[in-house]
């Protein structure tokens, strides 16, 4: 893995990739296999002091930006906790930016000091069965209620649900209006309680990151005190894509993680198995592969840094932040299938870890957004094309 330039950056890489060496690839199988959260680890992570870096210092964060959780994010996958490991940090590390930009003091005071310190656990609920990647046709509704709101609904692939004790939920406060231009009005954000009297929690059986839960949850008038309102009620959209180009910059990042960590994996065993009498590395139908996902692997990361500058200088960043995820996700995961390859059978043991990482690496072609969404939006914001949806 080649250095990072910045001194600073550099060390912050070294220092989590220090603290990861009591966790490897077997810790990471156990995990996935006996579906246990990874709590050793998030202690241990959060005992650092990494899972705030990118909280304020005022609440007692590292006050760092989205370059350096990249760097932690990137450094967790390719330790070879891949998703499993990047899951269980996501929300502390980068979810709550909606509510450092836009919360009130309440908000903030109440629960940010708690994220960073690692004693807050916090879901993410905003997809829904019947929108998908259609956010603006949510039907979770928050009802007011005096002060509050009384919120009833469905999400799914809500990660971390059942270990944590608050969500950030996007619910619709006001019909959405008839012109499509301002589909996504009336959405609204808010930081709202897990609490098991009104919220059912179930967990989805699913191929990969096992460690982590991905559930289905359903809201019966769940109560939502009017602080916990995250910004102006109707503009939740517009704040929750604060979180959005972070969100997949880091996911970029820890594409990346993974095929660093496949490409280890991969390189290691094509200089010690030997057919025909020679390293099968020695074979250009396999050197040529893991030396093309190694450039790509390379460019990815590049781009991902450029997309995190951006972002952390106040600038745009839609465009970079979606490029990076596209890139990072289809040479994450080309890396890994290459790992497999080069493994031959062996591959497709557990032992070998490599399967674990093509499992995991699959994922970030779907999510947060898909490859497809990924290049509409450059197709219509950088090229200036006609809408095709």
């Amino acid at each position: 893995m080649p250095e990072l330039l910045d001194p600073d950056h550099a060390l912050i890489a070294g220092a989590v990739r220090e603290r990861l060496t009591e966790f490897d690839d077997d810790y990471w199988l156990a995990c996935d296999r006996d579906h246990r959260f990874p709590w050793e680890f998030f202690t241990a992570m959060a005992d650092g002091g990494w899972v705030g870096i990118a909280v304020p210092e005022q609440y007692g964060g590292g006050g760092r930006g989205v370059t350096e959780a990249a760097i932690l994010m990137r450094e967790v996958a390719a330790s070879g906790a891949a998703m499993n490991g990047c899951t269980a940090l996501h929300m502390n590390v980068f979810g709550l930016q909606p509510v450092i930009k836009y919360g009130n003091d309440r908000l903030k005071e109440t629960f940010l000091p708690q994220a960073a310190a690692g004693d807050l656990h916090v879901a993410f609920a905003v997809t829904e069965p019947d929108a998908g990647t259609d956010t603006s046709r949510i039907k979770t509704r928050a009802v007011r209620d005096g002060d509050g709101w009384r919120i009833s609904g469905q999400k799914i692939w809500t990660s971390k649900a059942i270990e944590s004790s608050v969500a950030l939920m996007l619910a619709r406060t006001s019909p959405a209006p008839d012109d499509p231009a301002r589909r996504f009005d009336g959405l609204s954000l808010f930081l709202v309680d897990m609490d098991p009297k009104y919220v059912d929690i179930r967990p989805i059986p699913k191929a990969g990151r096992n460690a982590v839960t991905s559930c289905e949850t359903f809201y019966d008038d769940l109560p939502v005190e009017g602080w916990r309102l995250v910004g102006e009620e109707g503009k939740g959209f517009k704040h929750i894509l604060s979180g959005l180009n972070p969100e997949r910059v880091l996911i970029a990042a820890e594409a990346v993680g993974i095929g660093q960590a496949a490409m280890r994996r991969a390189t290691e065993h094509a200089k010690v198995r030997r057919v025909f009498d020679r390293p099968i590395g020695s074979n250009q139908a396999l050197s040529h592969p893991l030396a093309d996902s190694y450039a790509r692997l390379e460019a990815a990361w590049e781009m991902t840094l450029i997309a995190a500058a951006k972002y952390d200088a106040d600038q745009p960043c839609g465009a970079e932040a979606n490029i990076a995820k596209y890139l990072a996700a289809d040479a994450g995961y080309q890396a890994a299938d290459r790992a497999m390859q080069t493994h031959g059978g062996l591959g497709y043991a557990q032992e070998y870890h490599v399967e674990r990482y093509w499992r995991e690496a699959r994922i970030m072609r779907l999510a947060p957004v898909s490859q497809e969404m990924s290049l509409n939006f450059i197709a219509q914001q950088v090229l200036g094309l006609p809408r095709s949806y």
